[in-house]
């Protein structure tokens, strides 16, 4: 049986305060937050746009502390939420669309298509393994609101399904603002939206840059891998990881490194706990003080899970 920690991974898959100026550049972060000890899910970035319309908010969290936060910037703004981007259908970086689609109900939502193989596939498979979970009593009742928070989301697949599909790589007006929108396929999910802004050379990329490991529950390893060389021949100067700080150019390359080495030696014999130690070792500088033992746990499982598994098992998320 998997740690509590990782149950609660697979299913959700893996707030900040919000000032009412806006950035110089015309974006504002509002980090999400991963817990060191692993007792209960994370929340993805959150990046609000500037734009003529309003504002485009890419990825909505999670938990309703950091929803909040998200309204109440928009609140000091005073600029409506124009337009919502979900770079991809986990759980941390979309189930606060309910709360934002219902302040802002003519918003469109851009994503992939992606949720549809979730909904009859990963959900399924992770909602079962949860519910045996909780009736075994492995999942402390300090997490179950969360888990029930999720199962709602699940309930309600309408919140997560895009208004505006994204299905092939384009510059796209969205309220006014003038973005390269990217579809990565069969890279951490099957669907992978990232964003391009030329004007201020910054680059959203969601979980296909993430500290402190790799989430791979849904990944095919090598897609993924293409989408990270993608956004390398892009020209940004500044890139807002799924989780973690935002990047300059030399940190980007410096977590490919890492990502292309902890792929390579959980792909062939050398030992497990030298391709964690060589993750940990390599992508230090992303690794929260604290969060040691939930990177070992989880690269492990990946290790195990979709590095070597069997070739079926590994090529389940890529294209097929």
């Amino acid at each position: 049986m998997r740690p509590v920690a990782i149950i609660l991974a697979a299913l959700l898959c893996l707030g900040a305060g919000a000032s009412a100026a806006p950035a110089p550049t015309g974006w504002h972060l509002i980090p999400g937050q991963v817990d060191p000890e692993g007792r209960k899910g994370p929340d993805g970035n959150s990046v609000f746009l500037d734009a003529p319309q309003g504002l485009i908010l890419v990825d909505t969290g999670r938990h309703p502390e950091h929803s909040a936060a998200l309204l109440a910037y928009a609140r000091q703004r005073g600029r409506p939420i124009a337009a919502i981007v979900n770079t991809h259908w986990h759980l941390d970086h979309s189930t606060g669309n309910t709360e934002i689609r219902a302040a802002f109900p003519n918003a469109p939502l851009y994503a992939s298509n992606a949720i549809e193989g979730a909904l009859t596939g990963f959900f399924v498979e992770s909602r079962r393994r949860t519910e045996e979970a909780l009736a075994a009593g492995q999942i402390p009742e300090s997490a179950r609101a969360e888990v029930r928070r999720a199962f709602e989301v699940m309930d309600h697949p309408e919140r997560l399904r895009p208004t505006r599909p994204v299905t092939r790589s384009a510059l796209q007006n969205i309220a006014g603002r003038r973005l390269q929108v990217n579809l990565a396929a069969y890279a951490a999910t099957e669907g992978d939206v990232w964003l391009y802004d030329p004007a201020a050379r910054l680059a959203i990329v969601g979980d296909l840059v993430v500290g402190p490991v790799p989430f791979m529950d849904t990944a095919c390893a090598e897609g993924w891998r293409a989408a990270l060389d993608r956004i390398a021949a892009t020209p940004f100067t500044t890139l807002i990881p799924g989780h973690g700080a935002p990047m300059d150019r030399a940190a980007f390359l410096a977590w490919r490194a890492a990502y292309g080495a902890l792929v390579d030696c959980g792909q062939s014999q050398r030992p497990r706990a030298e391709c964690i130690a060589g993750w940990r070792r390599d992508a230090a500088r992303f690794i929260p003080a604290g969060s040691e033992g939930v990177v070992e746990r989880l690269a492990g499982y990946y290790i195990d899970s979709r590095l070597r598994s069997s070739p079926g098992e590994r090529q389940r998320y890529c294209q097929h």
